[in-house]
Order: structure tokens, then C-alpha cells, then sequence
């Protein structure tokens, strides 16, 4: 069996980190089993679907490496639908119901209030042909809910979760199509699953419910059902389910200058028993997936954690990787060099400038700005290197008695204007003898 798996988000907004995790799970399992991963756009609400959230959705997408093998788009299908539905129809499993909004909420409230579940009571397959008419004459439209059949029990083996069972007599048969002719999601979903090769459905636990009755659904439709596998939702750090969450999207992610392969290393194994460890490239992550190795557990997502896995993303990047992002100049050597200074990738532009300048050394001691002028004295003596900073510390040590840090930071603040960063001894051949002259005679002023 070739394993093909979907991400079907509607078009109606932004991806936010919860749907980017389960976009990543769909893409990760269908890449290690050789498969096919489907971006399928459920587009059937046609008011709020809006090209720009499509256009939003691929280039999301694109800039995390999940590339889908195939793109669908649910609006090019509703013919489809129609067909089905009136299958459904003639075979008894999907009748019309007239309650309004404000009718169905009363009975709910009647259920609960007598302390039984708010479950719909059926009453509209008690109608004759004659007070259906009656209804539609009074300008009412049937909305269509699909028949749930209450003497099979349902089950199936989820990946994660194990063994689940649901008594459909539990369920309320579900609205399937409103009284404007207008779709929801359960059905057209599975009518694609099955006519687009969908072995295995990865979603969040929200949707398990849906799940027990779309298995009759693909039963009534005359197709086994895809296998499904329901992972726990995020929390924040806080400890509950987060509307933050709700928010973290790929802008909010750039603004911040967070990779996409930080991204990916975290939400790839986040609620697993598997560490959470920096990647550049994907595939170990890839290699490493398994269902078993979820826990029912809530996953809990950190944002310090993702920055904190940031900045050790960085540091793994090649050049190649980055090159585009960098300032003309700057070439592969530069780039070891000052890559494990970043926290993050817009540090380049500081690190850069300490290479290129110009830099403003903090104010030096008597002492200090004598022993830079001698400093400066020494360079002036020396040819220009790789060994440039070696050999200028070892003659100042000869002729100052300084080591350690007296010999070092005076050097490193006047040469670089900070006390802190890259090795000098690779660092000063990059900004250059004569660069280092002038600013040696600067900070020795």
C-alpha cells in the first residue's frame, strides 16, 4: 500500500502553530514511508475563503520544506458532493430537518436541564411527506443530517490513542449541508479521503468525535475507512490550552527571526518521548517518527524553548544555507567565523560591522591607552597573517609582562569595540591589518 496522507486547512486565515505541527506530522510520516503528501484547500465556504490565505497557506508551507506532492482545492468538487448526497439519499442514510437555530437550542437546553445529553432527538424523521410540505410552504429549507446507524457500535485502532469506542445512540446525527445549500465539513472530507487515496488522516484529539462518525460515513459511502491517528493538543507554558497559541503563525515566527528549522525541530517532536534536539536538515527527525512514541499527554510548547533551540539551529547552518541572508561581502570563512556569535540571525549585520566598521572602543584606562600605543607600535612591525593576533599577543607579552585577560581584553575592546565575541585569532585576519592599526591609535588617544 502506498501511504498518502493530507493537510486540509481552510483558507479562511493564517496557519498558527497548531496547524503547522499537524501540516509537519502529515509531511514527516508520508516522507518516511515513501508516500505522497496532499495539500488539500477545504475552500467550500466561499464567503470567508480568500486567495490571499491561499497564497498564505503554500508560501508557509514552502518556507518549511513541507512541500505537498499534490495540491486539491474542495471548491472544484461540489459536483461531487451533490452525487454522493443524493446516493446517500436514495440508500436512507441522509434526511431533511426543519428546526431553526433558536428551536434546536431550546431542545438542548430541555435535555440538559432534565439531565441528559444534548443530543438531536430525531424528530424530523417523524414527518410525513404532507408537513414537510407544510414546513417548505411557509418558506422554510431543510438543512440534510446524516443518519447515524444506532445499532452498530463504532471502533477502530487509533495510532496514538489505541483502541476507541463510541455508541453512535451518543451522537447527534450531524448536519452535513445548511439551508443555504452550503457545505460542512465532515462530509465533503470524507468524500475526498476516499476518492484521493487517503490512507492515514493525522489530526489533533478535538477531532475524535468527528472521526467515529465520518467511519460511517466511509461505510455508507461503501469504502473502508483511512487508519487515523489523533495526536494531544498544545498547551502554552502557562498549563492550560493557550489562545496565544492561536496566534503564533509563520509572521509572527520572522518577526522574531526564528528558522524554519527550529520550528520543525521542535513541533517534529514535541509530545514524543523522543528529545528535542537542533537540526539543520530534516531527516533524522524524518527517520526518527513514530506514532508509538506519542503520549496522550497535552504537548506542551514553549516559546523560550523554541528561541533557546534557535540560536543552536544557527549555529549549525552552512553557508549555503544562509548566503542569500548575508552582506555581500561576507563570504564562507567569515560566516564560521562569526556564526557561533548569533543569537539569532539578524545579530549578522552587528557582527559584520565589528569586521568591517567602524567601531568605538569604551573609554580605556591611562594604563590601557599606553599599553595600546605600544600595541599599535608592535603591529606596525609585524606582516600581515593568519597568525596576525598570535604573534602581536606574543610580543606584547614579551615586552609588557601582561597575560590573561589585562594582555587580551584591552586588545579585544579597542580592536572590536566590545568585550566579548568571536576568537580573535581568526577574527583579526578578517578585519585586517591596517583596520587594526587605525583603530589601535584611536583607542590609544
Amino acid at each position: 500500500m502506498t501511504i498518502k496522507t493530507r493537510f486540509a486547512p481552510s483558507p479562511t486565515g493564517h496557519l498558527h502553530v497548531g496547524n503547522i505541527r499537524t501540516a509537519l506530522h502529515n509531511w514527516m510520516f508520508a516522507k518516511k514511508e515513501g508516500g505522497t503528501f496532499l495539500l488539500r484547500l477545504d475552500d467550500t465556504d466561499a464567503e470567508r475563503s480568500k486567495e490571499e490565505y491561499v497564497e498564505a497557506i503554500r508560501a508557509d508551507l514552502g518556507w518549511l520544506g513541507l512541500t505537498p506532492d499534490e495540491e486539491q482545492r474542495q471548491s472544484a468538487r461540489f459536483d461531487r458532493y451533490e452525487a454522493q448526497l443524493e446516493q446517500l439519499k436514495a440508500s436512507g442514510r441522509v434526511y431533511p430537518a426543519y428546526e431553526t437555530a433558536q428551536e434546536l437550542d431550546l431542545k438542548r437546553k430541555i435535555q440538559l436541564g432534565r439531565g441528559k445529553p444534548p443530543i438531536y432527538d430525531r424528530a424530523a424523521l417523524d414527518l410525513g411527506e404532507a408537513e414537510r410540505a407544510a414546513l417548505e410552504e411557509q418558506g422554510r429549507r431543510p438543512h440534510w443530517r446524516f443518519k447515524l446507524d444506532h445499532a452498530k457500535p463504532i471502533t477502530w485502532t487509533d495510532r496514538i490513542r489505541g483502541e476507541q469506542h463510541f455508541d453512535p445512540s451518543l451522537l447527534s446525527d450531524p448536519v452535513i449541508r445548511r439551508e443555504d445549500g452550503s457545505w460542512l465539513y465532515m462530509l465533503p472530507s470524507a468524500i475526498d479521503d476516499i476518492d484521493m487515496g487517503i490512507t492515514h488522516v493525522v489530526r489533533g484529539e478535538d477531532h475524535v468525535a468527528n472521526t467515529a462518525v465520518q467511519i460511517q460515513m466511509f461505510e455508507a459511502l461503501g469504502a473502508e475507512p483511512p487508519a487515523f491517528a489523533h495526536e494531544a493538543l498544545l498547551v502554552g507554558t502557562e498549563g492550560k490550552l493557550s489562545k496565544r497559541l492561536g496566534s503564533l503563525g509563520i509572521s509572527s515566527f520572522r518577526e522574531k527571526h526564528i528558522e524554519p528549522q527550529a520550528i520543525v525541530a521542535l513541533l517534529a517532536r514535541i509530545g514524543t518521548s523522543d528529545p528535542i534536539e537542533p537540526v539543520a536538515d530534516a531527516a533524522p527527525l524524518i527517520a526518527s517518527f513514530d506514532f508509538a512514541r506519542f503520549g496522550r499527554a497535552p504537548a506542551r510548547f514553549d516559546e523560550e524553548e523554541l528561541a533557546q533551540l534557535n540560536q543552536k539551529v544557527v549555529h549549525l547552518l552552512d553557508y549555503e544555507m544562509v548566503k542569500d541572508r548575508l552582506p555581500e561581502a561576507m563570504d564562507a570563512a567569515a560566516w564560521q567565523i562569526i556564526r557561533p556569535n548569533l543569537h539569532d540571525m539578524s545579530d549578522v549585520a552587528q557582527w559584520w560591522q565589528v569586521v568591517t566598521g567602524p567601531v568605538s572602543a569604551p573609554t580605556m584606562s591611562a594604563e590601557d591607552r599606553e599599553f595600546l600605543a605600544t600595541a599599535h607600535a608592535k603591529m606596525e612591525e609585524l606582516e600581515a597573517s593568519d597568525a596576525l593576533w598570535q604573534d602581536l599577543t606574543g610580543a606584547l607579552k614579551e615586552s609588557t609582562g601582561r597575560k590573561g585577560k589585562p594582555l587580551f581584553m584591552p586588545l579585544r575592546k579597542a580592536l572590536t569595540g566590545l568585550d566579548h565575541g568571536p576568537d580573535m585569532n581568526a577574527l583579526l585576519p578578517l578585519i585586517g591589518r591596517e583596520a587594526a592599526l587605525a583603530r589601535l591609535a584611536a583607542a590609544s588617544v
